[in-house]
């Protein structure tokens, strides 16, 4: 198993571009399913859950063409849906969190679709019932095998409703979504994940033939059609990275120009780094991090403590309150970091706290961090990556931290990105790849 090997306490200097987004990327690979038309999309990233939901569309009949190293065109004329029945495919798709998406489209266009219990990130419990729900409001037929870990939803056809989801799942709204652009009659989605990423798919699924009002709300409206056609779609930069580009320049005390971000699609996320103290400046679509020696975290305006925390959007993102935390520590001043959905993502802060960090874990869902000012530095030491966002903000405390510190269970990162370690090594970070 693969390990980093880093250097810490190295100043980084330049630019550098966000791969495209992970989360946007995996629901657009699954609507390749809901036509037998070609469909071309750019900008994927290169990384392990992308990657492994390419093969497996390919290993249930679609067509796939690697046009660049980023681009590929996909034709899902034929599925071969005994392909489910399979050893390799309960093996490849229990691997993969991303895999439950192809549930809504293979629902649409075949009128059944199976799945095991999908794996991904141990960041607590991440329950599908908002899903299910949402295909049997739709007509189908749910069955769930307690034994086997195994998902069946049937329907001879699927009718266009009224629902109100349990949550705004993104994952959970793009799958019935997905399941209700075939569907017969008209269906309202309200409480629907209304996220960039959401509203991405939308567009796409628009271009392919689909009748989607209300796109950028909650309140989505879909007009079920008998088929949808081909298209292009380019998948948007990945908003994590770039929140994590900003974090890791401030930890680093570095000067850095994060390159066509889509500033417009970024939400909050700048206004929450500069809750740090940190200088985020906007260049055009570029985002400008100066160095800085210290950055003084705000407090509200009755001189309560500042709390971040996550929230559906347009609120701020979860998977960037582990970058939020990490970079807090070296900030001047008191947080308290509020993960509501997760309940185990904040116990990688035991890692940090033995790196020297001030922080207090009040609850599996709150942390208050204590800046240090970089009045101390970090301690180098050895850990292993817990999940994707927690792992890459592990990898930004040793950049900061004094001597060398080794981080395994890399694979996590790679999951969520891109060749990381050459693209930072590129600006002056010192990483090393070691098995």
């Amino acid at each position: 198993m693969e390990k980093f090997v880093i250097e810490g306490g190295r100043s980084l200097k330049g630019e550098i571009t966000p791969q495209g987004a992970k989360n946007e990327a995996l629901q657009i690979l699954c609507a390749t399913l809901l036509t037998s038309d070609p469909i071309t999309i750019y900008n994927l990233p290169r990384i392990k859950d992308v990657l492994k939901l390419i093969q497996l569309l390919r290993d249930m009949g679609v067509q796939v063409e690697e046009l660049t190293g980023n681009s590929y065109t996909f034709r899902a004329e034929e599925v071969d849906l005994d392909y489910f029945l399979t050893e390799a495919y309960i093996r490849q798709s229990a691997a993969l969190r991303g895999s439950v998406m192809i549930l809504g489209p293979l629902l649409a266009r075949y009128g059944k679709a199976v799945l095991p219990k999908p794996g991904g990130d141990r960041i607590g419990r991440r329950r599908l019932d908002t899903h299910f729900l949402g295909f049997q409001a739709l007509g189908a037929k749910f069955d769930f095998d307690h034994t086997e870990n195994f998902y069946q939803v049937n329907a001879s056809r699927l009718e266009g409703t009224y629902m109100h989801l349990d949550e705004a799942s993104v994952t959970g709204t793009a799958n019935i979504i997905m399941a209700s652009v075939l569907a017969r009659g008209t269906t309202t989605i309200y409480n629907a994940a209304c996220e960039p990423y959401i509203q991405q798919l939308c567009k796409m699924l628009v271009r392919m033939g689909a009748e989607i009002a209300g796109i950028g709300s909650n309140l989505l409206t879909i007009r079920g059609v008998d088929s949808l056609g081909g298209t292009e779609h380019t998948i948007l930069p990945d908003m994590i990275e770039v929140g994590s580009f900003i974090g890791m320049a401030a930890m680093t005390r570095s000067e850095l120009t994060i390159k066509d971000v889509a500033v417009d699609q970024l939400g909050i996320i700048p206004a929450s780094f500069r809750r740090l103290g940190i200088a985020v400046e906007q260049q055009g679509d570029n985002l400008h991090i100066p160095a800085q020696d210290h950055y003084i975290i705000e407090t509200f305006i009755d001189g309560a403590i500042m709390t971040i925390a996550d929230a559906p959007w347009p609120g701020l993102t979860p998977d960037l309150l582990s970058v939020i935390l990490v970079t807090a520590s070296q900030a001047k001043g008191s947080v308290l970091i509020h993960q509501k959905m997760f309940e185990s993502r904040l116990f990688f802060v035991d890692k940090l706290i033995d790196m020297g960090a001030q922080i207090i874990l009040c609850d599996p869902h709150r942390a208050t961090v204590i800046g240090l000012d970089h009045s101390i530095r970090l301690r180098s030491t050895t850990m292993s990556s817990p999940d994707i966002r927690a792992g890459v903000a592990l990898l930004i405390a040793a950049m900061s931290a004094e001597g060398t510190s080794t981080i395994h269970n890399i694979e996590q990162i790679d999951r969520g990105y891109e060749e990381i370690d050459v693209r930072l090594n590129l600006l002056g970070a010192s990483i090393r790849r070691d098995s």
